[in-house]
C-alpha cells in the first residue's frame, strides 16, 4: 500500500482571503463575448485580471481566457504584465508548461484599455485545491515540476511564484505549470517585492537578482506545505512578528520535514531543508539536481516491479 497523505478535504487552502476584495471591473456572465469568444464560466481572479474558460464560436475549440483591464493609469503596471507573461511563454515553450496562443489587445481611441491572453486550457485542478493523496504521487509532482522549471532555466527565464495554487494536476497525473506573470529574465532586479509570502526566497523580500536558485527555494517551500501542511518562516514576517524582513540571519529555520511527516523518507526531507536554505549559495546547484535527486526518490517509493512484470 502507498504511504498516504491527509485527505484533501482535510487539508484546507484554496481561494486566497483577498479574492472577494477585486473590483477593477465586472465580471462577464457566461453567454456573452469577449474578444470575439463565447463565455463558459470565470474560474480564477487575479490582483487586477480574471479568467474565463471560453469558446471560439468558429472552430468550438475550448480556451482559457485572461482578461486584463485598464483602469486607472496605475494598472499600466498590470497590462506591461500581461505582455511580459506572453512573451515569456512563447520563448519556454513545453508540454509541461501552460502555453500562450495569443494576445490580444482592445483600444479606446489610440489607447489600449483592456488586454487578453488566449491560453490552453488545462482541464485539472491546482495541487494546492486537491494535494496529492500519496507519498509516491507526490514526488512525482514534484519531479515533473522540477523538469519544468529546468526548461524555463535552460531558456533563460525564472518562475519566481513557485506554489502549490500554480501546479495543475490533470486526470491523468499529468502536471502543468500556469501563471507566468512574475517569470522573469535569469538574473532581473525587481523594483517590487513580488512572490508569495509563504513560499517567497529572501532575495525576492531584497530585491536581489532572481535566479533559479529562486525556484528552487520557492518549490521547496512548496514541497514543504504539500508534505505537512505548514508554511516555512520566510522573509516576510507575519502578524506581530518584530524580525525586519532584512534580517536573513533571524529568519526562523523550518523544523525537519521528517519531525512533521515521519512517512517522509530521509532523502526527501534532506532535498526539501537543502532547497529552503537561506542563503542561496547553499541550496542545490541546479533544478537539474533537484529533479534528479527527486528521480531517485521517486524509484525508491515505486520499488521493484513485482515478478513477472
Amino acid at each position: 500500500m502507498p504511504a498516504t497523505l491527509a485527505p484533501a478535504s482535510s487539508r484546507t487552502p484554496a481561494t486566497p482571503p483577498n479574492a472577494a476584495k477585486v473590483t477593477y471591473f465586472k465580471p462577464a456572465k457566461p453567454g456573452t463575448k469577449l474578444a470575439g469568444f463565447t463565455v463558459i464560466a470565470e474560474v480564477g481572479r487575479g490582483a487586477a485580471s480574471t479568467i474565463y474558460v471560453v469558446q471560439d464560436p468558429s472552430a468550438k475549440q475550448i480556451w482559457a481566457l485572461k482578461h486584463v483591464a485598464l483602469n486607472t493609469p496605475k494598472d499600466q503596471r498590470f497590462v506591461d504584465q500581461a505582455y511580459a507573461e506572453y512573451e515569456v511563454a512563447q520563448k519556454v515553450r513545453n508540454p509541461l508548461i501552460r502555453h500562450i496562443e495569443k494576445v490580444i489587445k482592445s483600444r479606446e481611441l489610440l489607447s489600449v484599455k483592456e488586454v487578453f491572453l488566449l491560453m490552453e486550457y488545462v482541464d485539472g485542478v491546482s495541487v494546492e485545491r486537491h494535494p496529492p493523496a500519496s507519498l509516491s504521487q507526490a514526488v512525482d509532482v514534484f519531479r515533473q515540476t522540477a523538469r519544468a522549471l529546468d526548461h524555463m532555466h535552460q531558456c533563460g527565464y525564472v518562475h519566481a511564484d513557485m506554489k502549490p495554487n500554480n501546479i495543475v494536476l490533470t486526470e491523468t497525473g499529468a502536471v502543468k505549470i500556469i501563471d507566468l506573470g512574475q517569470a522573469c529574465a535569469v538574473g532581473t532586479v525587481k523594483e517590487r517585492i513580488q512572490g508569495t509570502p509563504d513560499y517567497i526566497a529572501p532575495e525576492q523580500v531584497h530585491r536581489r537578482a532572481i535566479t533559479p536558485k529562486t525556484d528552487i527555494y520557492n518549490l521547496g517551500a512548496t514541497m514543504y506545505w504539500v508534505l505537512t501542511q505548514r508554511h516555512i518562516p520566510t522573509a516576510m514576517p507575519k502578524g506581530d512578528s518584530l524580525v525586519s524582513s532584512l534580517d536573513d540571519q533571524f529568519i526562523e529555520k523550518p523544523q525537519p520535514v521528517s519531525l512533521l511527516n515521519p512517512r517522509v523518507p530521509a532523502a526527501l526531507g534532506e532535498l526539501i531543508m537543502h532547497c529552503v536554505e537561506v542563503n542561496p549559495d547553499l541550496r542545490p546547484a541546479s533544478m537539474r539536481e533537484v529533479a534528479d535527486r527527486l528521480d531517485e526518490v521517486y524509484r525508491a517509493l515505486s520499488g521493484p516491479a513485482p515478478a513477472g512484470k
